[in-house]
């Protein structure tokens, strides 16, 4: 016999497909497992619920859904076409979300997770390959999953919970985040070889007051920075041209297009000559980000505490 429809309301076709799929969540899986059985009795021992229960979430599902999922003699089922069509996609979705949980379960592994792990572009070359090199002596399992980005990129990427942590300057100030100083980097004056000021080796940032800049594009810290150290030197830097990667801008320097303020390069480069900024104090601070109130894995929590610990030697001297 097949069972007939109370008068409940049906979800309409223009429904909300998010409300949708929240009201019938929580149904799918006692739905697969009534249909692999095709008998209630033994889905609710199977899935431990009580039999009443399981047969009016079946029932709800059917009347939610304005289709008859079952043909019903007794506590016996079967599906109908619609049935075995539904059946199809809520095997899927479930398969998914089995996938779903093995992945966060295995990112959370003490031994074998993942860390989402952001940091500078200046950073890539060497300091960053050692910490990982340095952290993996003790973790040599835990997997990283590494981003390159400037500063204001990564941390929008941590506010979405794309990153769980990241290597920035400046050390963010917001209240959202979490920001802890780990170590400082001088920055220099990097001239073309041939120029005036190449002979030189310390320099007192006012002494460029007419030269041409090259710098990093607005958003960037160090772009921020070049303008601050300008300031307090008493001027606004002349600007020819602005990029996105600090050699790029090393190899403009070299091309004779203009002077920079940058970090020190991992490798010589040919061409430039770097000179110590006497004054004003030319520094840029490296801090660790998160976002507040996230609750870390124990691999994230590991390298959080790692890299807490190389506060004041994390950068090559």
């Amino acid at each position: 016999m097949v069972h007939q429809h109370s008068s409940q309301p049906r979800l309409s076709p223009s429904s909300d497909t998010e409300d949708i799929a929240m009201l019938l969540a929580p149904r799918l899986a006692h739905f697969a497992g009534v249909a692999r059985t095709e008998h209630v009795t033994r889905a609710a021992q199977e899935l431990q619920v009580p039999q009443s229960t399981l047969s009016r979430a079946m029932v709800r599902l059917e009347q939610d859904l304005g289709v008859d999922l079952f043909a019903r003699r007794g506590r016996t089922v079967s599906l109908t076409p619609v049935g075995r069509t539904f059946l199809a996609h809520v095997e899927r979705a479930l398969a998914e979300i089995e996938r779903a949980a093995e992945e966060v379960r295995a990112d959370a592994d003490p031994t074998t997770g993942k860390v989402a792990f952001g940091f500078l572009h200046t950073l890539g070359a060497e300091t960053v390959p050692a910490l990982i090199q340095a952290f993996r002596a003790d973790h040599p399992r835990v997997r990283f999953s590494l981003v390159q980005n400037y500063g204001e990129a990564m941390l929008e990427k941590l506010r979405a919970g794309e990153l769980d942590l990241c290597l920035t300057s400046p050390v963010p100030d917001a209240p959202d985040l979490v920001g802890r100083r780990l170590d400082e980097q001088k920055l220099r004056l990097v001239v073309p070889a041939d120029h005036p000021l190449a002979s030189r080796r310390r320099i007192r940032l006012a002494e460029a007051a007419d030269e041409t800049f090259v710098t990093l594009e607005p958003g960037y810290g160090m772009r921020r920075i070049t303008d601050d150290l300008c300031k307090e030197a008493g001027f606004k830097p002349r600007i020819a041209f602005e990029g996105e990667e600090a050699e790029t801008l090393r190899g403009l320097v070299a091309a004779g297009l203009g002077v920079a303020l940058l970090p020190p390069p991992a490798f010589p480069r040919p061409g430039v000559v770097e000179l110590t900024v006497t004054a004003p104090r030319a520094v840029r601070e490296i801090g660790v980000a998160w976002l507040d109130g996230h609750q870390d894995t124990p691999p994230v929590a590991a390298f959080k505490k790692f890299l807490l610990s190389r506060r004041g030697s994390l950068l090559p001297v």
